[in-house]
């Protein structure tokens, strides 16, 4: 019997922790992880949208994970994090988590998409397998799906 060793690709992802779940976003779309610090408040934006903050410069929207959710509110502590993601054709974008624990390598026959049914989360792209524990992968399309 062969293996098929070209299809089996391993994808980089950085395990968060957000209320009792693991997620994964693909590090392809992180630009850089943060400590908490003031967000200013804009009038009339989302629930979800938490405010705006100065990085380096640059205006960045922050937005509020567990809200997007529809999970219990933030609860900032000293591991609280932003994290930039900023995809292609899009400007970057701040999430907050509540604590950033590893980067982990993930091969694709340790990854299961999600089937369409009554059970699909529109945030979660595939369930990742690692050391006996499930990362939900984060679907980075979803959560800019709602800015503009």
């Amino acid at each position: 019997m062969e293996e098929n060793l070209i299809d089996n690709q391993s994808t980089q992802y950085i395990v968060v922790d957000l209320g009792i779940e693991q997620y994964g976003i693909d590090i392809k779309y992180v630009d850089n992880i943060i400590r908490m610090q003031n967000i200013t408040r804009v009038p009339n934006a989302q629930p979800f949208f938490r405010g705006v903050i100065n990085l380096r410069g640059e205006v960045v929207p922050v937005m509020s994970l567990r809200r997007k959710f529809g999970l219990e509110d933030d609860e900032f502590t000293d591991k609280t994090r932003i994290i930039i993601l900023k995809p292609a054709q899009h400007e970057a974008l701040g999430i907050v988590v509540d604590n950033v624990k590893e980067v982990v390598s993930l091969e694709s026959d340790n990854i299961e998409k999600i089937q369409n049914g009554k059970y699909e989360k529109r945030h979660i792209s595939a369930v990742g397998k690692n050391q006996g524990s499930l990362i939900s992968l984060l679907n980075v399309n979803f959560i800019f799906e709602d800015i503009n």
